[in-house]
């Protein structure tokens, strides 16, 4: 406990840890939830079935809300050539090679027709992809970022909308990690430098007050 104290106070001296608004338009931002990180039998298996659960709760409060909802998977060509040199540092992205069972969503989070998918091949979900854009031009100014996995993809992810402008909220209980020190460590440097780590139930409070707004205004 005074070890952990000790870090907190270091931080908070140093000038780390400022705080970042909930904005106005919000969108809920699902990160490769797929089938590599839940099947037992892949080598990316990661025991990440209860943030399955709450990316469950999450995306039912989201369409609840009508806000947008876009889900990230990834996806390589036959000997991943488009993965570069990510695919050379990590040989189990052949798990996610086009037609991979691995790359597929739960049969409990799939997208709807009308949700976005964008299919990436490195750990941002921004990095040759458009979302910048197309978050831009719906207007959104904030992203609830879960899933997997917290150190690589949910990170990159929520380090590459900060610097598009977009305030990243990191839900905890819904971004999963293989190891619980690197859970932990990384969602520390993520409030520390990056944007605001949220339990799921104050996620599902915002998106229930958005609900409730929408309501309001029938």
């Amino acid at each position: 406990m005074m070890a952990e104290q000790s870090r907190d106070d270091d931080y908070s001296a140093a000038g780390f840890g400022g705080s970042l608004a909930f904005g106005s338009r919000p969108a809920l931002l699902i990160v490769d939830v797929v089938m590599a990180y839940l099947a037992k039998d892949s080598p990316l298996y990661a025991g990440v079935e209860a943030e399955l659960a709450a990316n469950e709760r999450l995306l039912a409060a989201a369409r609840a809300a009508r806000i947008p909802v876009i889900f990230t998977n990834v996806v390589y060509e036959p000997g991943g050539f488009s993965g570069g040199m990510f695919y050379r540092k990590v040989p189990a992205l052949k798990a996610f090679e086009r037609g991979s069972p691995l790359g597929a969503f739960p049969d409990t989070l799939q997208p709807l027709p009308s949700e976005i998918v964008v299919s990436k091949q490195y750990p941002s979900a921004f990095f040759g992809t458009p979302l910048a854009g197309m978050l831009v031009a719906a207007g959104i100014d904030t992203l609830l970022i879960t899933g997997y996995s917290t150190s690589g993809c949910v990170r990159a992810t929520a380090l590459d909308a900060l610097c598009h402008g977009f305030a990243p909220f990191v839900v905890k209980e819904a971004s999963g990690d293989r190891d619980a020190h690197v859970q932990q460590a990384n969602l520390f440097d993520i409030q520390a430098k990056i944007g605001e780590v949220i339990g799921c139930a104050d996620a599902l409070a915002h998106l229930t007050a958005i609900q409730s707004q929408h309501e309001e205004t029938r």
